[in-house]
């Protein structure tokens, strides 16, 4: 789901969400810094990461992404991996820690839209359900098993030593071989299946 067609029909409804689409993607990646922190790597912090400033995260393709496709990213928050406690855990924490954030704010915005004086605004309703659905397609474009891409750290915190050094060697190839499966239409289906399943997550707290 991209925003031009938004942007052509109605630039005021853009404007409007301009801001909490912004930082949905700015809150992904401070969840990263903010949970390597706590799992002792504090690289994000000193770089001046852990930060709400935009010009501290945004990324220009990523933003245009968002604007295009529905899904974008931020400039990505350093993390040393070596220095993080808990071996795998930490790992696995740091890396789900964006995507759960999205997935979060996905359902906060289900949650305000059950209530009939938002459900019934006009700008409300229309806010609150593209938060929704932008934030589940940013979560579940992350929880995909590519290099660079999150899932693939999760799956590397899961994977023996081997599978993981081999998935790793494909990380400086990742960003061309998902630019690939974009634009021909093979990471559709995957994107599908992530976001299903996180539409089973939030129909089981909802309904």
């Amino acid at each position: 789901m991209g925003l031009l067609g938004l942007l052509i029909s109605n630039p005021l409804a853009v404007l409007l969400l301009a801001f909490p689409l912004l930082y949905s993607v700015i809150l992904h990646e401070l969840a990263h810094g903010l949970v390597a922190s706590w799992f002792g790597d504090s690289t994000a912090k000193n770089s001046g990461r852990l930060s709400f400033n935009p010009k501290n995260h945004i990324d220009p393709l990523g933003l245009l992404m968002l604007l295009l496709a529905g899904f974008g990213w931020a400039r990505p928050v350093p993390v040393n991996y070596y220095n993080l406690k808990g071996g795998r855990l930490g790992l696995i924490a740091v890396s789900l820690a964006g995507c759960v954030t999205n997935i979060l704010l996905a359902v906060s915005a289900i949650f305000l839209l059950q209530f009939k004086f938002i459900s019934e605004n006009q700008i409300f309703s229309m806010l609150f359900t593209v938060m929704a659905k932008i934030n589940i397609v940013l979560g579940a474009f992350n929880l995909i098993p590519i290099p660079p891409l999150d899932g693939s750290k999760v799956l590397m915190g899961i994977l023996p030593e081997g599978a993981r050094m081999k998935l790793a060697k494909i990380e400086p190839y990742g960003f061309f071989i998902i630019v690939f499966l974009l634009f021909t239409g093979l990471m559709h289906p995957l994107i599908n299946f992530m976001q299903s399943v996180i539409y089973a997550f939030i129909g089981v707290l909802f309904f």
